[in-house]
């Protein structure tokens, strides 16, 4: 009972702050201004363009690491000794996340973008935009999913350590999935680029948080919410700061063509909502509590959209269509999760209907 009460006492629990609340109008404000300032002053984008370094472009670099960092904060890789309590509802998010949704998404992309929508998207550009989606699905959201849990009642200590267990497997597993499907996909997987993402943005971002993590907890927990607090406007800035330029290159692309943005949002929401369904269902066969199959839900169908927009600007440079594939992802993550917050909500009764087998699996 001690080791949960530490756990819940060192798990977040932060409501939506306003940047996040009004995520997708940032964003649409940002394709704005980014498509504008792109028309107005192409030169100087060009010359942010061209500040690479082993095809890492440093000011994107940067931005990426003030966006990333502070939701790594959030982590903490000492609940992973709590996973055996729930290992169910564990089993389930794992067999989601890895088996089923960077899969699931790869099919709809091919599908989509492919077929169904091939004759109204630039076709040199298909392989890009499937390897964007493939990128979005292929690593599981690492900071938002504390405000899901929390808007859901969400099991804390299994919240966190579903996290901490995914951002554990991520160091490992990003990589050679992306490049699995990459190369299913016909698509020529660039190794040396790939691996150099996952070090930076996955491994260095990893262990920075971890030690500022322990240092900012070294001076007492409320130190460390308030650090926390003052980080988020921050990281959410750089993140918008990022679109800004991202949108800024592909202006001309999305004035040709302004459909684009909502044909390839169609793959993105159908996996969310087929992913969180398919969580939450089998949390229901396996006798989970229903505090339980919300946070494996939410977690199941969101993205770690940060990452993903790094990897895409970085394997497929801002012109790309995979970079505007990650960031049509961010512009619906926020209304889309609400979403799925609102029908695990409201399904409550429903799910605790079920024989749950509490005697055969003891919660």
């Amino acid at each position: 009972m001690t080791v949960q009460t530490e756990a819940v006492a060192a798990t977040p629990s932060f409501s939506m702050s306003i940047f996040e609340r009004y995520l997708t109008v940032w964003v649409l404000l940002c394709i704005v201004a980014g498509i504008a300032l792109g028309q107005l002053a192409p030169g100087a984008f060009q010359a942010v363009g061209r500040m690479e370094v082993a095809q890492v472009n440093l000011p994107v670099g940067l931005l990426i690491w003030v966006m990333v960092i502070p939701m790594l904060l959030k982590v903490d890789f000492g609940a992973l000794g709590q996973v055996r309590q729930h290992w169910r509802g564990i089993g389930v998010t794992l067999f989601v996340n890895w088996a089923v949704k960077p899969f699931s998404m790869a099919l709809l992309a091919w599908l989509f973008i492919r077929h169904v929508f091939a004759d109204w998207l630039p076709a040199d550009q298909l392989d890009s935009y499937v390897a964007g989606l493939i990128l979005l699905a292929a690593a599981p959201c690492t900071a938002m999913v504390f405000v899901w849990s929390r808007l859901t009642g969400g099991d804390p200590v299994f919240t966190l350590s579903q996290v901490a267990l995914n951002d554990t497997i991520m160091v490992f597993a990003f990589a050679p999935i992306v490049g699995l499907l990459l190369g299913l996909s016909a698509i020529t997987v660039p190794w040396d680029t790939l691996l150099t993402s996952v070090v930076l943005y996955i491994i260095i971002p990893v262990v920075l948080a971890q030690v500022w993590r322990r240092s900012l907890l070294r001076r007492g927990q409320a130190a460390f919410d308030r650090a926390l607090e003052r980080l988020g406007p921050l990281s959410i800035a750089a993140l918008l700061l990022t679109l800004v330029l991202l949108f800024a290159f592909q202006g001309q692309a999305i004035l040709r063509q302004p459909l684009v943005i909502a044909m390839l949002a169609v793959p993105i929401l159908i996996q969310v909502f087929f992913n969180s369904g398919l969580a939450y269902w089998l949390n229901r066969r396996v006798g989970e509590k229903h505090n339980i199959a919300c946070p494996s839900a939410l977690i199941g169908a969101s993205n770690f959209f940060e990452l993903a927009v790094a990897a895409a600007i970085s394997l497929f440079g801002f012109h790309s269509g995979a970079a505007l594939a990650t960031v049509v992802g961010v512009l619906i993550e926020v209304p889309v999760m609400l979403l799925v917050v609102r029908v695990v909500n409201r399904s409550r009764a429903w799910y605790e209907q079920a024989p749950r087998n509490a005697a055969r699996h003891p919660a």
